[in-house]
């Protein structure tokens, strides 16, 4: 069983760095949003494939324009901090009781 249990922190401390790097590309999103960014910049370009479908379909389910502010961003940090709050936690938990 503590190979489940290995395997299983492994998962849970990949995922949580990787929510954590796209948590960052989000705020540099957000922060880019702010100025006028070229769009032919090669980072602006990056950032916005990389945040774009995500967003969009935040700003689709959710209009949350609300004097030209933009809310998606913060909703999906915030959805991104309830997923490494609940979901890491409890594969850790998981793999602490199977090892």
């Amino acid at each position: 069983m503590f190979v489940i249990a290995n395997f299983l922190t492994a998962v849970a401390r990949v995922l949580d760095i990787g929510l954590t790097l796209y948590m960052w590309v989000i705020i540099a999103r957000a922060v880019i949003s702010w100025v006028n960014p070229d769009p032919y910049n090669p980072i602006v370009r990056f950032l916005s494939s990389a945040t774009d479908p995500l967003l969009y379909r935040v700003r689709r389910m959710l209009p949350l324009h609300m004097g030209g502010i933009d809310f998606s961003p913060i909703l999906v940090i915030l959805a991104i901090i309830f997923v490494q709050a609940f979901l890491i936690q409890s594969l850790l938990q998981l793999a602490a009781r199977l090892g």
